[in-house]
């Protein structure tokens, strides 16, 4: 039997032929990243869960907080955090 060429479409599949390819890949990837296993901050188990846009829950310990749309830490977050880490760090 012949092979497929092309990648799987994932979850922008549900779009059919519709909107485009990079706005469907666009959708994929972000969901993709959605998705993945995420660390709970609280006890560092590896079963968080996007609970509504922003909310994420963790399915271990039930700990609830804020975090970006697609994902429970965004990059200016992270950027954020690292600088507040290296600030703490000088001051000792």
């Amino acid at each position: 039997m012949a092979r497929s060429k092309s990648g799987g479409v994932g979850s922008a599949g549900r779009f059919g032929a519709r909107y485009g390819r990079v706005a469907r890949r666009r959708v994929s990837d972000i969901e993709d990243d959605m998705h993945d296993s995420h660390t709970c901050p609280d006890c560092g188990g590896d079963d968080v869960s996007r609970a509504g846009t922003g909310i994420w829950r963790c399915g271990a310990c039930g700990y609830e907080f804020a975090g970006g749309t697609y994902r429970p830490e965004t990059p200016a977050g992270r950027t954020v955090s690292r600088s507040i880490r290296a600030a703490l760090s000088e001051d000792e």
